[in-house]
């Protein structure tokens, strides 16, 4: 069976699912070191990718070509933008990615890749410029899993930049141009490769912080984290699951 890959940023947004793999052996294939293993039935590989969109794009490039996944599940935490309804320690699951700042300033002030007349994408009757469609199979089931558990999950469009927001008026102005719920530095990179390669996408994110006048001080990035590492696993536990619907129990644990 082909196996689920899961990239992150960085270590702190992975270690709870690391420590969930079972029969887990260390590799390393060129520039990146990742870890295979099993949950269930289930083979499961973990990378780092590093931080920002190149990384993302190089490392989701190099899991596909070795393990050519059934599935890519992209997580780590994210800003929450002002008026999405969005609190720390919620989840997200993303219904598209877009690429919020790719584009080009003019007079007339800034214009997207449509209007540069450059798609991102542009492959099998596929054609994508700054908007990419993420599985919405795999969405789907994550929100009838949060249902079910009684866990607060919200769908919607993420945005990935290059440039943080560290204002809200910043943070408006992409939420406005985007309608987007969320801010993030890796999602449509992954997002984008995998349309490419034909494999489905999963990204599912923490809430760490409100995108405002940045004050760390105010951030929880554990919590953000933690919370989604959780949810995750519970995914990949009902994918291997014989049946669709998830075990009853009577207190659900997540």
């Amino acid at each position: 069976m082909k196996p689920i890959v899961i990239i992150a940023a960085v270590p702190q947004e992975i270690e709870l699912l690391e420590k969930a793999l079972e029969h887990s052996g260390r590799v390393k294939s060129g520039c990146f070191e990742y870890i295979e293993g099993t949950i269930g039935n289930l083979r499961v590989v973990v990378c780092v990718g590093g931080v920002g969109k190149i990384n993302a794009a190089a490392a989701t490039a190099v899991m596909i070509d070795r393990y050519q996944p059934q599935l890519v599940v992209n997580t780590g935490c994210a800003g929450a933008y002002i008026g999405s309804g969005l609190s720390i320690g919620n989840l997200v699951v993303a219904s598209e990615e877009v690429l919020a700042d790719d584009g080009v300033v003019i007079l007339d002030g800034w214009k997207d890749l449509r209007y540069m007349n450059l798609p991102s994408v542009d492959q099998g009757g596929l054609r994508c410029h700054n908007l990419l469609p993420l599985s919405r199979h795999a969405s789907e089931k994550a929100m009838q899993l949060a249902d079910y558990y009684g866990v607060f999950l919200m769908r919607g469009r993420f945005a990935t930049v290059s440039t943080c927001s560290g204002t809200s008026q910043q943070g408006a102005e992409l939420s406005d141009r985007w309608n987007a719920l969320v801010e993030n530095m890796e999602g449509a990179a992954v997002a984008q490769v995998c349309l490419r390669c034909g494999v489905d996408c999963l990204e599912i994110r923490g809430i760490s912080n409100q995108v405002e006048e940045r004050d760390l001080k105010k951030w929880d990035i554990p919590r953000a984290v933690e919370a989604v590492q959780r949810f995750v696993l519970k995914y990949i536990e009902e994918m291997d699951r014989p049946d669709t619907a998830p075990i009853m129990r009577a207190t659900p644990e997540l």
